[in-house]
């Protein structure tokens, strides 16, 4: 029996590289391919409940790999051969009390 296995996900990452003159934060896109994300579609449930708190349509969940340093807070991402938006806080669980692979969530919405 194979274990669970990602895929790649393509994530453009906001990196702060200064500021202007009204203290606003300049960023600058970094394209970086992450391997081994498990991509997992939204229930029902979440849906509705996300739609009725934030007004966001979640679509999928993105379980990130144990290690990853990347700035997945409202990023661009690339799957399946179409473009999404990150948004919320990636939420991170305690790697020493997760047995597999992964230990941070991002939820997924249609970028537009």
């Amino acid at each position: 029996m194979a274990g669970i296995k990602g895929q790649k996900v393509i994530l453009h990452e906001k990196i702060q590289n200064g500021e202007d003159d009204f203290k606003n934060p300049i960023y600058e896109e970094s394209i970086v391919e992450v391997e081994n994300v498990l991509i997992e579609p939204a229930s029902n449930d979440a849906v509705i409940t996300e739609q009725q708190l934030t007004g966001k349509h979640m679509v999928y969940v993105l379980h990130i790999p144990k290690g990853d340093n990347h700035n997945w807070k409202d990023a661009v991402v690339e799957f399946y051969g179409e473009t999404w938006n990150t948004f919320g806080d990636c939420m991170i669980y305690d790697q020493d009390l997760i047995p597999l692979k992964w230990n941070k969530k991002v939820k997924v919405e249609r970028y537009e």
